[in-house]
């Protein structure tokens, strides 16, 4: 039976409260379903359960929703070797683009004008080929992605590294957000401050939910090398864009792990036009 949202809004907020990590929280879904996670509330002291209630009452007033793993509209392209990570995801948004094909989008928030002009540029082209944009809400080149698919009329996937008590519309998306395009998610317990651990764990829902990761600027080290490697780990082609002599280090580096090279904005075009229609598997094979 299909629960109410506050009531799976209760769920997961009292899932962060007893099961608290996103492993545990998986593995009581993976072995039990909701019915696991009701089982933990039942076992909360009357005050929890009434924080959790009048936090879902809360959320659900700013339209923020829940789906958990295993529940419609949940990404399932999210379970691989079925294991989540992010078995909880709180959105604000259209929830049809958590089933919408898209691509993941990552680079430096000190983003050269280079790649700047590239990060709008590949963000462009994404849309045009109906897909959605997946990033991070960063500055730099997250930023130029989701606002140049909003600008040229797609839709874009906006994933928090904090939870929702943090997120605020930037002054730089105020004409262009519309909830019908967008889609905010967190897979962190809405109290939950930025940390550059959680950043991290972040991108594995970016390139997790797209069929493939466009790599703009990466560093040697940091969290866009990170994010490329784990998406090369789990199988999904990667997009690497390469400067020539101004090519970054972090892309050399993906270059030679197993990235795509991309040298163009029409390059990216002509691999986007190949794409297979459904969604990924760990063994898709782009043809460049």
């Amino acid at each position: 039976m299909k629960r109410p949202p506050k009531e799976l809004l209760f769920l997961a907020l009292s899932a962060f409260q007893t099961a608290r990590t996103p492993a545990r929280i998986d593995a009581v879904l993976r072995e039990k379903g909701l019915a696991g996670l009701e089982g933990l509330a039942q076992a909360m002291d009357p005050a929890t359960v009434e924080e959790c209630r009048s936090k879902a009452d809360q959320l659900s007033e700013q339209g923020i929703y829940a789906t958990l793993r295993g529940e419609d509209p949940f990404p399932e392209i999210l379970v691989h070797n079925d294991k989540c990570s992010a078995p909880i995801l709180f959105c604000l948004g259209n929830p049809e683009l958590l089933s919408r094909d898209g691509i993941g989008m990552c680079g430096s928030r000190a983003v050269t004008d280079l790649g700047l002009r590239a990060a709008t540029d590949c963000g462009e082209e994404v849309s045009n080929r109906g897909l959605t944009v997946i990033s991070g809400y960063a500055k730099g080149v997250d930023t130029a992605t989701h606002l140049a698919a909003l600008q040229s009329g797609g839709s874009t996937v906006i994933v928090l590294a904090e939870g929702f008590d943090h997120f605020k519309v930037k002054k730089s998306f105020s004409n262009e957000f519309d909830l019908d395009r967008v889609l905010v998610v967190s897979q962190f317990s809405p109290s939950q401050p930025w940390l550059a651990h959680a950043a991290m764990t972040r991108n594995k829902v970016i390139y997790g939910m797209g069929q493939a990761l466009v790599v703009v600027e990466a560093g040697e080290r940091g969290g866009t090398l990170a994010a490329g490697e784990g998406a090369i780990r789990l199988g999904r082609p990667v997009f690497v864009l390469n400067f020539g002599e101004d090519t970054p280090a972090g892309n050399r580096i993906l270059l030679e792990k197993g990235g795509y090279s991309v040298s163009s904005r029409e390059a990216l075009a002509r691999i986007l036009d190949k794409r297979p229609r459904r969604q990924v598997t760990s063994q898709l094979t782009i043809p460049v």
